[in-house]
């Protein structure tokens, strides 16, 4: 077991590790490396870059599995690092680019102001942010956007896995941004038809991805706010990701949104992450409340445990049915009209 000090400094190497993957994901190196090993004077001279800073950069990452140095000193593509390339199934470059990107690396400078604040970094969160970070800022909404189809790439098959989807006629994906989680699910259920209702903005570049999919017969884009109303009829209601960004108050809104719009007998499943009753030093557990923290930086919401999501459901007219395992990370929450 490594010393005390040891583990510290090591745990302290985090954010190094997140810049490293970022400039090799910005730079396109794991696309450069797709048809084979790369010398790092070919690599620079594709992307760019320093030759010499440009193999530090690959060792450093080589030494986390990230690539791999051959013996002749060219580098190639461990499977890790195949996650960083562009446009395929699976990738996460997105992902890495916006926790890289200058938005979110300036806000978790500011970790110290969020918990002796107790806010988000721009202060107390209204229900307009995501229209307003879509007027405001339509780059950082564009890697947002992109970054959240990407982390819903390394989930989407064992969420459709988890739960049997084959039951709804209609199934309504809440806050859904451009659609990969409900575009799986369709294309692995053919009788279902979805509606996938998220901001006109997110809504506009949505319709592109549902017609290049072959969906747009099964899946109607619907634009609109999530705290004014959502669209009614669906046998099932799925938002992922959505009440965790946000605080019990506005969650309560969108849950009774949801609640008033749904029929009788139709199921509310939440997909987010469940923080354990007890804290464990495992990397599941450490991740959940990882993010946690990032809900207090950048959400102004938080992880919740099993019990915080009962209560926050049956405040809004809800029963927790059951919580269907999809990962060790990330939970269906299926609940009903109470």
């Amino acid at each position: 077991m490594p010393a005390p000090a040891l583990t510290l400094i090591d745990l302290l190497n985090g954010y190094r590790v997140t810049q490293a993957l970022y400039v090799a994901a910005r730079l396109g190196v794991a696309d450069r490396l797709a048809d084979g090993p790369q010398g790092s004077e070919e690599l620079a001279h594709m992307t760019g870059a320093h030759p010499g800073a440009l193999r530090r950069l690959l060792r450093a990452l080589a030494s986390f599995g990230v690539f791999a140095e051959e013996a002749d000193g060219r580098f190639a593509l461990t499977e890790v690092g195949a996650l960083l390339r562009d446009n395929v199934p699976g990738s996460l470059r997105a992902g890495v680019i916006f926790y890289g990107d200058r938005r979110h690396w300036g806000a978790w400078a500011k970790l110290e102001q969020s918990v002796t604040s107790g806010e988000t970094v721009w202060g107390p969160r209204a229900a307009s942010a995501f229209f307003e970070m879509n007027t405001k800022d339509p780059e950082g909404a564009a890697i947002f956007n992109a970054a959240m189809t990407s982390f819903t790439s390394a989930f989407d098959a064992a969420v459709v896995a988890a739960y049997d989807f084959s039951r709804p006629a209609t199934l309504i994906d809440v806050g859904g941004g451009h659609g990969a989680l409900i575009s799986s699910i369709l294309r692995a259920n053919p009788g279902l038809r979805g509606i996938l209702f998220d901001i006109p903005p997110v809504i506009e570049g949505a319709r592109t991805r549902i017609a290049a999919a072959g969906l747009a017969d099964r899946l109607e884009a619907v634009a609109g706010d999530v705290f004014a109303s959502v669209p009614s009829g669906g046998d099932a209601y799925l938002l992922k990701w959505i009440i965790h960004d946000w605080d019990d108050e506005h969650s309560l809104t969108i849950l009774r949104n949801c609640h008033r719009a749904m029929k009788p007998d139709a199921r509310l499943l939440l997909v987010e992450r469940v923080v354990p009753e007890r804290i464990d030093p495992s990397a599941d557990t450490q991740s959940t409340l990882l993010a946690d923290l990032n809900m207090l930086v950048l959400a102004g919401g938080h992880e919740r445990t099993a019990a915080e999501y009962r209560t926050l459901l049956g405040a809004a007219g809800f029963a927790l049915a059951r919580i269907l395992p999809a990962t060790t990370r990330l939970g269906v929450i299926e609940a009903t009209r109470a």
